[in-house]
């Protein structure tokens, strides 16, 4: 069995995708008729330092991206699964069959260029520290504005906030084995403080239609295979959430486990991150950490647990992705009758995922009701 996997911001340089533009002149034409300029001379030369834009950096980086699939396809064949980190979720639903190369580069750009807007924040790498390990500093200092934007391995996770927190918390991670890399972003990308990008975007994307994915796609936003008509909610929701590629991976690891055939992971795109992400992941995952995967797959539907949401953030991302506005629900704590929710979930005071109901007037707490 194997995954193809995409990489995404951050894996661009200068010369990239060179011996691709010729090869694939048609892609590479209409590439330069949506963008207005040529994707050829942006990644190869880069002339006016513009690649490491992020208005610039995405649509190069799917480019690029795409053009390795067509060629991988023309070596290998289709895969059995696809997966995307973040921007490469984009080249994973085309490769699925989502929607054609200039639908996607279309989305891109438009993704790229809300992004790059967005200022004041920031975005760090920890090191050889653990989610609950991140969380508990932060906690115990009274850093309460980051947010976790990546799960890269167990043991690399990305922070995201405003910037005064980003470097009010990096002493914090600069103690014994813990390692602190603060990243060149503009903005506190998968974190709450991008909820008005995602509402912007979502509005965007639906101008397009999306077809259901031929080949399953894993979901940066629920760390498990696309549902269906879960496209676009998907594509605008990951803008604010976190980014949880290590549990995706062990996910696909586990389902080789289950199926009896070891996964095989291949990144096509610019570069090796991926390829060494996950080499990492292979690592630092044992194999009690799988069994809550092989347990859900052996079961063949529902999880035996709800998808990991760590975080309010994570749960008001989760439901969103599910639960439209309108669905019926019942309480859990008693004393209401049926109920239906009038809003989207959203997160009040920071730190509490809630729903507000139609008739009841007021807002329930994500785990105090079920759907119907």
């Amino acid at each position: 069995m194997r995954t193809y996997m995409f990489p995404g911001q951050g894996s661009q340089a200068k010369g990239m995708g060179a011996a691709l533009f010729d090869e694939f002149r048609g892609y590479t034409q209409r590439a330069d008729g949506v963008l207005g300029y040529s994707i050829r001379e942006l990644c190869v030369d880069d002339p006016r330092q513009e690649l490491g834009k992020t208005q610039f950096t995405q649509v190069a980086l799917y480019v690029v991206n795409a053009l390795s699939y067509f060629k991988k396809m023309k070596q290998s064949g289709k895969p059995d699964f696809l997966a995307g980190h973040s921007l490469g979720e984009f080249n994973a639903l085309l490769a699925a069959e989502c929607f054609d190369f200039e639908t996607g580069l279309r989305m891109v750009q438009k993704r790229g260029q809300l992004m790059s807007q967005v200022a004041g924040g920031g975005m760090a790498a920890i090191l050889n520290a653990t989610r609950e390990e991140i969380e508990t500093e932060l906690a115990r200092h009274g850093i309460t504005g980051i947010d976790l934007a990546n799960y890269n391995t167990p043991s690399q996770i990305v922070i995201s906030g405003p910037a005064e927190a980003i470097t009010r918390a990096q002493p914090l991670f600069q103690v014994g084995k813990m390692l602190y890399y603060p990243l060149n972003t503009s903005g506190a990308f998968h974190s709450r403080y991008m909820q008005s990008v995602k509402d912007e975007y979502r509005q965007y994307l639906e101008r397009f239609d999306f077809a259901e994915p031929k080949i399953p796609v894993m979901s940066n936003v629920t760390a498990r295979p696309y549902e269906s008509g879960q496209v676009r909610e998907g594509l605008s929701s990951q803008i604010a959430s976190t980014v949880r590629w290590s549990e995706s991976m062990q996910y696909l690891m586990a389902l080789g486990a289950h199926r009896g055939s070891a996964m095989e992971f291949e990144e096509v795109g610019f570069g090796d991150v991926l390829t060494r992400i996950d080499q990492t992941i292979k690592r630092q995952t044992e194999r009690a950490a799988l069994e809550p995967y092989l347990h859900e797959l052996r079961r063949g539907s529902a999880p035996a647990t709800p998808v990991r949401a760590n975080t309010a953030r994570d749960k008001v991302s989760l439901w969103n992705g599910k639960h439209p506005v309108g669905t019926r629900v019942k309480s859990l704590l008693g004393g209401a009758a049926e109920l239906e929710t009038r809003t989207e979930a959203l997160v009040l005071f920071g730190h509490r995922a809630a729903v507000y109901m139609k008739g009841y007037n007021g807002y329930f707490d994500l785990d105090e009701v079920v759907p119907l």
